[in-house]
């Protein structure tokens, strides 16, 4: 039996691995988040980085991810002053990132988020 906790921890670090790969942000597990909802589940200490993450991972989900997992982003954004941005993967699938652009709810890669995130961050 998979322990849900420990994917969802392994995931989260998964993802900060990629981000300081493809962006050289160090991002790291917000313990805080277990605590209280209004925090991501990644955190930094640098100021060019605008976005509050929730990264989930699991078997199956529609496509976009759990509208509860967007309201729990949105509402760690909100508390943080944060751009929202849900990231997930389900087994056997590539990672997907939702975010808003221009008010319209997107799904877009991993890939493509990268080249969003380093385009926000160059006009910051």
């Amino acid at each position: 039996m998979v322990n849900s906790r420990n994917k969802g921890a392994s995931f989260e670090r998964d993802v900060a691995k990629q981000i300081y790969l493809e962006l050289g942000i160090s991002l790291k597990r917000d313990l805080r988040q277990y605590q209280q909802s209004e925090y991501g589940d990644l955190v930094t200490d640098d100021q060019r980085w605008p976005f509050a993450l929730e990264c989930k991972r699991y078997k199956a989900g529609p496509i976009g991810g759990s509208p509860a997992w967007w309201e729990q982003v949105e509402t760690a954004a909100a508390n943080l002053k944060l751009t929202p941005v849900l990231i997930y993967k389900y087994d056997r699938m590539p990672i997907r990132c939702v975010l808003k652009m221009n008010g319209v709810k997107c799904d877009v890669s991993f890939e493509d988020f990268c080249y969003l995130a380093r385009e926000k961050m160059n006009d910051n």
